[in-house]
């Protein structure tokens, strides 16, 4: 039988699965138009983070009933996502991968926030546990997802301030 639990997970899988799909798409356009990844390095705890959380919950929350204020404010997240994949186009990819000479994106969610996209995947962490009644997951998982955009956000910043200001590095 098909729960609410398990149509959950299959869809944020599914949307996963895609957005990696996308993400590898969009990356090898940029990089045959000379863009350039910036720290590789970190991409496989990232991919491992990610990994681990949604195999974790589907473990542990298939069957679990759904708490519709957290599940109300992951669709937010989600609506929120769309619209950041939407901004970016071609330029969103799951790597740091700078076009050099492309101007920032200032529109949509870029005007309010620098990494809008972060917000959301921050929210996420932290919400979809919160749905199936696991506080302690996402507690856990968000703490271990700041410790990785840490690295990741501060990579991103020196990639795109030496694209920005390529005589600085």
């Amino acid at each position: 039988m098909m729960t609410a639990a398990i149509l959950l997970l299959s869809f944020v899988t599914i949307e996963r699965l895609a957005e990696l799909w996308l993400a590898r798409r969009n990356t090898a356009a940029l990089l045959s138009q000379g863009a350039v990844e910036f720290a590789p390095g970190h991409y496989p705890l990232i991919v491992l983070l990610h990994a681990a959380w949604l195999a974790g919950l589907w473990w542990l929350g298939w069957d679990a009933p759904l708490q519709a204020a957290w599940l109300a404010a992951f669709l937010a997240l989600q609506v929120a996502r769309v619209w950041v994949l939407a901004v970016l186009g071609r330029r969103w990819t799951t790597r740091i991968i700078v076009l050099p000479g492309a101007p920032l994106v200032r529109r949509g969610p870029y005007r309010f926030l620098s990494h809008p996209n972060y917000c959301v995947v921050v929210g996420e962490i932290a919400v979809l546990p919160l749905v199936f009644g696991f506080p302690w997951y996402a507690l856990a998982f968000s703490v271990l997802n700041a410790l990785v955009l840490t690295i990741r956000i501060r990579a991103e910043q020196a990639a795109l301030e030496r694209s920005v200001h390529p005589r600085r590095a």
